[in-house]
């Protein structure tokens, strides 16, 4: 069977690979997937690059920047006329930041998340200038034994899942200066207290996604924790799933792990952050 050619004697050209969904603009979807691509570039792209990314001819991506130029979405940067974002992007974004509320956005996650674990869930955020973790919010399970903990408590940073969860995004030298600064109090028998075996755990819950307190707090109570990342990459939360050790069994970890781990992805996302693609050093404010 013979491709239809055109008068002219050329194939047609095929769809564009960012052809809109039904009830979407097409060149409003298309011109929002460019935008994205040059975000996603950390600094600025080539035209012939964008094109490619978005499936589309080098023609019809000028028209849509330099429509998104006319805007000041857009902008052209250096000698070879690269694509950057443009200072309209800028305000939008802003304007984004400015309108979050953490507790407003995250409180209705925990109660799902509480429901779907059974277990009392909690929200630490990062002190950067202590270095603590200190819980900001908490939804409790309705269980007779349950996880309490008063809002604005501290969590001991080697001893506990939202704060081993944050460690474990930093360097070693962040690290062994801040263990040097804070100590490695004994709470139990199962605490943690020396560096060695903290960075062995601390690399175990980055190859997993989530950490694990085992009853390294309190004896006889067990937490998993993810962290949650802003717009800079850097963790500033972490959410946690805590409970006695006869309901959080060895075979039910890697179960409520998972769920920690969707939640804290779906609240990075919604706060317009993303995870590292590796490491990264915490510094103080």
């Amino acid at each position: 069977m013979t491709t239809p050619t055109s008068k002219r004697g050329k194939k047609p050209r095929a769809a564009a690979a960012t052809a809109a969904p039904v009830g979407q603009v097409q060149s409003l979807s298309r011109g929002m997937k460019l935008l994205e691509y040059i975000a996603e570039a950390n600094g600025s792209i080539a035209l012939t690059e964008l094109a490619q990314r978005a499936g589309l001819a080098n023609s019809t991506t000028h028209r849509l920047l330099t429509t998104l130029a006319q805007q000041e979405f857009v902008r052209q940067v250096g000698d070879l006329g690269l694509w950057a974002i443009g200072p309209r992007a800028f305000i939008v974004g802003a304007s984004f930041l400015d309108s979050r509320n953490l507790l407003a956005m995250v409180h209705p996650k925990l109660r799902t998340l509480m429901e779907r674990s059974g277990e009392t869930v909690n929200l630490a955020v990062l002190d950067r200038v202590n270095f603590d973790a200190i819980i900001i919010d908490q939804v409790q399970c309705n269980q007779l034994m349950r996880m309490s903990a008063s809002i604005g408590g501290k969590l001991p940073m080697h001893a506990s899942g939202a704060g081993k969860a944050l460690l474990s995004t930093l360097d070693d030298e962040r690290l062994t200066q801040l263990l040097h600064r804070k100590g490695m109090h004994a709470y139990t028998p199962h605490t943690l207290t020396t560096p060695k075996t903290l960075k062995a755990n601390l690399s175990m819950i980055r190859k997993q996604g989530f950490s694990f307190d085992d009853e390294e707090h309190a004896l006889g109570l067990r937490c998993v924790a993810a962290c949650l990342f802003n717009e800079y990459r850097e963790p500033f939360a972490a959410i946690s799933i805590s409970g006695p050790v006869s309901r959080i069994t060895d075979d039910r970890v890697i179960e409520i792990g998972a769920l920690a781990i969707q939640t804290a992805k779906e609240l990075t996302r919604a706060w317009g952050g993303g995870a590292p693609e590796a490491r990264v050093a915490l510094h103080s404010s």
